[in-house]
């Protein structure tokens, strides 16, 4: 979620109205393999989720495709969130297995470990407080990842975990169930007056920015490149032939140190070697979001990873520059192949594969990289500059401006909730704005660390 354009105006959200006008690659999936016939392991890092852990596990065993086994990591909890996973699923035969650490050590090793120790042609990734809103989540995305080769990760669309969604959950009768076994349990408890504001005014503002981004940035992305630049890492399918390729092409001179988000910095690494990433529109999930005093801590870790894997990607980020250079090598070629002879599997948005093919020529998606990063340095600076010096008139406009942009964007994607999401949108500008000057503090950090400390233990 680190690459949102602050500004609706801004060159990369233009890219993806370009694209949405354009249209997607037209081809049809000829798929090789069945998807139907994939083993799916879902592995749940958790840390001190007592309350979320039960309604996670209740949405999958509300799915579709059942997975092959269920890992819950326990990252050192200090709480009953291993015991309640092993009660509900005991209660309700799932196959679940859990991993205790005495101590917590991160997300990373988790990916790295179940990537390299389970045998399942699927990795799913669900954190613990994270619920399935579709019972065919796990199902779609597994589809995906089978329509074609080229495709590594897949996620659906992502929302704010709100109060009224707990509560929505609650009667299931396997929720019911644990219940009676445990009733002192937090499962459904309702948080007191403060936690309660706090959450809302999080919840209020993301719901507002994952409907932009998702709805509209990166449908864009997806209609004009085939992929986004990074999965979300709270309900997400990876090929895990291709995430285990992750860790040990970057174990060697990284170790765990995979830069302050591992979901972007993994969604990186797959660009670089011609993959995609996947965004559905179909189907949901609810994530707990911090709450409001916890925000600019994710804002920095999002951002602050884009741009260390920006640094650690530089072919990715200057794919604009080799786009000439590609273009001139195709044009040269005398007999062009035809793409049922290039490939007997059809796949859209085919590519080549390969870093050293990234590293000469780059990758369309670099263009995203590009604009993304300029806007992430700019836009802050430029709003800084303009109240630094008194321009209170361009300042002005130019919120007066992107604002309406914004309202006309709400306004053309929210299609039932037009009313809904203006007045979310005006509720939300301000939190916006100063989530963008923290950047100023996160772009500061980032240079600190590259320019004078040479830090490069960047790990969330």
């Amino acid at each position: 979620m680190a690459t949102l354009p602050y500004f609706f105006i801004g060159p990369s959200a233009l890219l993806s109205v370009f694209g949405l006008v354009r249209g997607p690659d037209p081809t049809m999936p000829t798929p090789a393999e069945d998807w139907q016939e994939a083993t799916v392991d879902v592995v749940i890092p958790a840390f001190n989720e007592e309350r979320g852990i039960v309604p996670c596990l209740e949405s999958l065993a509300a799915q579709t495709m059942k997975p092959h086994r269920i890992v819950l990591i326990d990252d050192g909890s200090t709480d009953q969130t291993a015991e309640y996973a092993q009660a509900f699923s005991d209660q309700n035969g799932l196959n679940l297995e859990i991993v205790r650490r005495k101590a917590p050590i991160g997300k990373t090793p988790t990916l790295k470990r179940e990537a390299r120790e389970l045998d399942g042609d699927v990795e799913f990734i669900l954190d613990g407080d994270t619920v399935l809103g579709s019972n065919n989540y796990i199902a779609r995305t597994v589809e995906e990842l089978y329509k074609g080769v080229g495709i590594a990760s897949a996620c659906g669309t992502v929302l704010p975990l709100r109060e009224k969604d707990e509560r929505a959950l609650m009667p299931a009768p396997r929720i019911q169930k644990f219940l009676e076994q445990f009733p002192d349990a937090a499962v459904g408890r309702r948080r007191s007056g403060l936690h309660r504001l706090a959450r809302a005014v999080t919840n209020l503002y993301r719901d507002v920015l994952y409907f932009f981004l998702q709805q509209f940035i990166y449908h864009g992305q997806m209609v004009f490149f085939g992929t986004i630049i990074n999965p979300v890492g709270c309900a997400v399918a990876y090929r895990r032939k291709y995430l285990k390729d992750v860790f040990d092409r970057f174990e060697p001179k990284l170790g765990d140190d995979l830069t302050t988000s591992e979901d972007i910095f993994i969604g990186f690494a797959l660009l670089e070697k011609g993959y995609r990433n996947i965004q559905l529109r179909d189907v949901f999930a609810h994530s707990e979001e911090p709450e409001a005093q916890r925000v600019p801590r994710q804002v920095f870790l999002w951002s602050s990873s884009f741009l260390q894997s920006c640094y650690y990607f530089p072919s990715l980020v200057f794919s604009a520059f080799k786009s000439i250079k590609r273009s001139s090598v195709f044009k040269n070629l005398k007999t062009p192949p035809e793409p049922d002879e290039r490939r007997k599997i059809k796949e859209a948005y085919r590519q080549p594969f390969g870093v050293e093919y990234t590293h000469k020529f780059g990758r369309p998606i670099g263009w995203i990289i590009l604009l993304s990063a300029i806007e992430k340095v700019t836009f802050p600076l430029a709003i800084l500059l303009m109240a630094a010096f008194g321009w209170w008139d361009m300042l002005l406009l130019t919120m007066v401006a992107e604002t309406s942009i914004q309202l006309v964007l709400a306004l053309g994607f929210a299609t039932d909730r037009h009313l809904e999401y203006v007045v979310k949108s005006l509720l939300v500008t301000p939190l916006r704005y100063l989530c963008m000057l923290f950047d100023l503090f996160t772009i500061t950090r980032f240079l600190v660390d590259v320019l004078i400390l040479k830090n490069r233990k960047w790990r969330k």
